[in-house]
């Protein structure tokens, strides 16, 4: 039985009775979103697994970190951050033509939209309080106790990450971004200086990356870890606001334009201010560079997204291309933070 680039047959010899069911796999699905590494719901009599791969071909270095994704699940299963039970990570390349993971398959529902147009007013506020809960719970992690001390360098957090995602996007840009070179200028001249804060950082915590109990609305697993690490908290924080500045809507996935108040949506501030309540920390002073940063960032990680592409190993190459065709926006939209925010 083989579905789309995975061989389940490979994987289940691989497997050979380590893992309950995998003797007799019924069903095998790829899921349609993301754009990093493909992901399979592979059902079987005795429960239903994820397995999550690196994309086959060749890949941008550190880029696709399937056994860091593992680690940091793994690392994290007694902790008040929810994620999925882990289970086999096989590092060897030559089983499907990439390394891949196992992990429980979790039933709950994800939302794409942020503006959250299917719930009730009343349920849009509880959603975007559990996003804070969650949020505040990774970057509360005991990254020592829980055996992560090691998994990302100590200090210059957003220097390390300016060379990191500007080496990125100069290996994968096709046509020069006037707009992405003055961010990239800007953001090196103006990082803050270092205050002593070290968190787990997501890396891409956002609405679609969370599966909610539909009945309650909790949020019952973080998904996507890919871009974890040790880091800044702000840059999580960031992120997320990020995305709220964007169009409104399936595509945009943003919140411009809309009435929070009216739709029971929390505002960047009412957002910010309750996440520092819930971590004990004073304001945020100078937001605008981490915000500046965030659009940065994820113009770097979607100009990969296009390089992939182009070099033929995308999950999703139509989707890809159209993704990355906002590079230049995201860049726009980064200077504007610096302009205006």
């Amino acid at each position: 039985m083989s579905v789309d680039d995975l061989d389940i047959d490979a994987v289940r010899n691989w497997v050979d009775g380590r893992l309950d069911g995998f003797d007799t796999v019924t069903g095998v699905h790829k899921f349609d979103v993301g754009q990093s590494n493909p992901t399979y719901k592979i059902e079987t009599p005795a429960a239903v697994y994820v397995l999550r791969r690196k994309p086959p071909g060749k890949l941008l270095k550190s880029a696709h970190a399937v056994d860091r994704e593992f680690r940091v699940q793994s690392a994290l299963a007694d902790t008040d951050v929810p994620v999925s039970r882990m289970h086999l990570l096989c590092e060897e390349d030559e089983v499907i033509g990439s390394a891949f993971y196992i992990m429980d398959f979790i039933d709950g529902v994800t939302f794409r939209d942020p503006a959250l147009p299917q719930l009730l007013k009343e349920q849009r506020s509880v959603i975007m309080d559990e996003m804070n809960r969650v949020l505040c719970a990774i970057h509360r992690v005991n990254i020592h106790a829980n055996g992560l001390s090691d998994f990302g360098a100590p200090g210059a957090y957003y220097k390390r990450q300016l060379l990191r995602w500007t080496s990125q996007y100069r290996s994968s840009v096709d046509t020069e971004i006037a707009d992405m070179e003055d961010l990239i200028t800007w953001l090196s001249a103006n990082v803050p200086k270092e205050d002593g804060l070290q968190t787990l950082v997501h890396g891409d915590f956002r609405i679609d990356n969370l599966l909610f109990d539909p009945d309650n609305l909790r949020c019952v697993g973080v998904l996507d870890w890919e871009l974890s690490t040790l880091g800044h908290p702000n840059a999580d924080l960031a992120g997320l606001i990020m995305q709220w500045q964007l169009p409104a809507g399936e595509e945009g996935r943003g919140l411009a334009g809309i009435d929070r108040v009216a739709n029971g949506l929390m505002s960047d501030r009412s957002f910010i201010a309750t996440y520092c309540a819930r971590m004990s920390q004073p304001g945020i002073p100078d937001f605008r560079f981490y915000l500046a940063f965030a659009f940065f960032r994820m113009a770097a990680i979607l100009q990969g997204v296009k390089a992939r592409a182009l070099l033929g190993n995308a999950s999703n190459p139509a989707q890809a291309l159209k993704l990355g065709a906002y590079v230049p926006v995201y860049a726009r939209l980064g200077l504007d933070a610096i302009r205006y925010g």
